[in-house]
């Protein structure tokens, strides 16, 4: 196959994947549009058959740790661009990008044009190494690549107008505040009590503040913001509850859980099939302070529990009890309900479903407001809201 076959055949994917994120409201803005017809995002993916490269919705893993883990990838097409709509670039902008694989930086480089700059840093040599390559091969030289830990920002290229990190993160140093214009823009994979939401924040004086927040998912920080979430196991390892912050204090209370009986609530809220989830999502995770995550193994699930999302479900732990969000169908719609176990698993479970009547009753159309603020800022300096606090950050959910 000649090389002027294949740049015929990548330019034709290179235009229906960006019909796919313009139809799909991923690509809202002429700019972005302009800037995903003009990068050739297969030269970034040169591990990938060529229709893989310009899937829409696909991933492109380009590293894995000796545990089988992705480390390093190519982000899907919709994630990119709903990214790069959140940071609204301009032409001559100064921008930085935390976590390298050039395809995402050469967009960047199309939306700031020739009188800006785009430097992007990864912690990993292999992968710097890999994005200088390919983007001097995708004609993008201009793009500085730099190795180094992504905690600490990008100090010799500061102030920034924008600051993309593309890496999912537990926190928000304070480097990367600092090294913003006064009213520059940080977009960053948050990770909020387990849930990770794509942020776009305004700076304004030493805080953050969120214009908007989508759901995503990352490959998670690598060097001194790395920040594990804790299982709590239980059937063995069948079943797990994943905690971001408000690990148990007793985690052996439920030993033995599953030895009750099964109660059931049903909530009466209902949600067409294709309606988004992620504003009951964050308002359980804001309400409740026992909210945690639960997982099922698949090559270990005996289907005890009936979760709605087995690799991630909304769930409430209280001492020697616990319940989780399932569903149950209503006709074309589905109804949330919940179930419980454990001692107490009555009370626990009418606690979850009484909040998704709240939500449903009072926030269903609303989204909240996210705040981040210097560790040093005390409650009372606080918004109203759920903190949550960090290592160097307090997160403020603020609901209307």
């Amino acid at each position: 196959m000649t090389n002027t076959t294949t740049d015929e055949q990548a330019a034709t994917l290179r235009q229906e994947m960006t019909r796919q994120l313009v139809k799909g409201g991923n690509i809202t803005s002429q700019a972005v549009e302009d800037a995903f017809l003009a990068v050739p995002r297969h030269v970034f993916a040169p591990e990938a058959a060529l229709e893989q490269a310009y899937a829409w919705d696909t991933a492109v893993v380009t590293k894995r740790d000796e545990y089988d883990r992705v480390i390093s990838s190519v982000s899907a097409p919709y994630i990119q661009s709903m990214m790069l709509e959140q940071a609204e670039l301009a032409p001559g902008m100064r921008a930085g990008e935390i976590g390298s694989g050039g395809y995402n930086a050469s967009l960047m480089a199309e939306l700031v044009g020739p009188d800006g700059q785009v430097v992007t840093v990864d912690i990993d040599p292999d992968v710097t190494e890999r994005a200088r390559r390919l983007l001097d091969a995708a004609g993008y030289g201009r793009v500085e690549v730099v190795c180094g830990d992504g905690e600490e920002g990008l100090p010799g290229h500061a102030p920034l107008d924008r600051l993309i990190v593309t890496a999912g993160a537990w926190d928000i140093p304070k480097a990367w505040t600092d090294q913003l214009t006064p009213d520059g823009r940080l977009v960053v994979p948050l990770r909020l009590r387990g849930l990770t939401r794509s942020v776009a924040l305004d700076r304004d004086g030493e805080r953050l503040v969120s214009r908007s927040a989508e759901v995503c998912g990352f490959v998670t920080m690598q060097g001194d913001g790395e920040h594990d979430e804790r299982l709590l196991l239980l059937r063995g390892k069948e079943i797990a509850l994943r905690f971001d912050e408000g690990w148990p204090a007793d985690p052996d209370a439920l030993n033995g859980v599953f030895d009750t009986d099964r109660v059931e609530k049903w909530s009466g809220v209902t949600v067409a099939k294709s309606e988004p989830l992620k504003g009951l999502q964050m308002w359980l995770a804001t309400a409740l302070d026992g909210f945690c995550l639960m997982s099922v193994d698949a090559k270990l699930d005996t289907g005890l529990v009936a979760p709605l999302h087995k690799m991630s479900n909304l769930a409430l732990l209280d001492g020697d009890s616990f319940a989780y969000v399932a569903v149950r169908l209503d006709g074309d719609r589905v109804e949330f309900g919940v179930h419980g176990y454990g001692p107490r698993a009555d009370a626990v479970a009418e606690a979850l479903a009484e909040e998704i009547r709240v939500w449903n009753r009072d926030h269903r159309q609303d989204e909240p407001a996210i705040y981040a603020y210097p560790i040093s800022t005390p409650e009372t300096a606080l918004p109203a809201g759920r903190v949550i606090t960090k290592r160097h950050r307090r997160i403020v959910i603020s609901w209307p």
